[in-house]
């Protein structure tokens, strides 16, 4: 038997106001499409904003439905919506954020797994990292370098 270890490393910003003012306005972004969130069921709504390498941003909130799973997180809403609209595009950074109607959140949200894979699609076809920060309503700001700090063993295209 072998043991790997594996590490990720985070910057942790202690709010928002800590963070470049390029990434604060990013976040402002996200937290703002939040509220469009259609969360009828969770009451848990997510904003997210992308930067591309072209100089647009791109929001995306979550969108529920009654027929589970057929819902979007806000990350894939705009990660897709990036990819169909500016498909030579790079994504350079991704800021989320997080909110609950019933509680105030106050950790850093992190993307789900389906998200993650589809962020991890996107890093590898494009072989640049993406930059994601995320945060709950209110607290502290998570930056990580890539998406494979958070996903090390990433499923891709060539295992298939």
């Amino acid at each position: 038997m072998k043991e790997i270890s594996i590490t990720s490393s985070f910057n942790i910003y202690n709010n928002l106001e800590e963070l470049p003012i390029d990434i604060q306005d990013l976040m402002r972004q996200a937290i703002e499409v939040r509220k469009n969130a259609y969360a009828p069921y969770s009451q848990f709504r997510v904003g997210a904003a992308l930067l591309l390498d072209n100089g647009k941003i791109v929001i995306g909130s979550n969108q529920e439905n009654a027929a589970y799973p057929s819902g979007l997180c806000a990350e894939r809403v705009a990660i897709y919506h990036a990819g169909s609209v500016y498909p030579e595009a790079k994504i350079l950074k991704i800021a989320i954020t997080a909110a609950s109607d019933t509680n105030q959140t106050t950790a850093p949200i992190p993307p789900c797994g389906s998200c993650r894979q589809s962020i991890a699609e996107y890093e590898i076809k494009q072989d640049t990292p993406i930059e994601i920060y995320f945060m709950g309503e209110i607290g502290e700001v998570y930056k990580s370098a890539s998406l494979k700090n958070l996903l090390p063993f990433m499923f891709d295209k060539k295992f298939l």
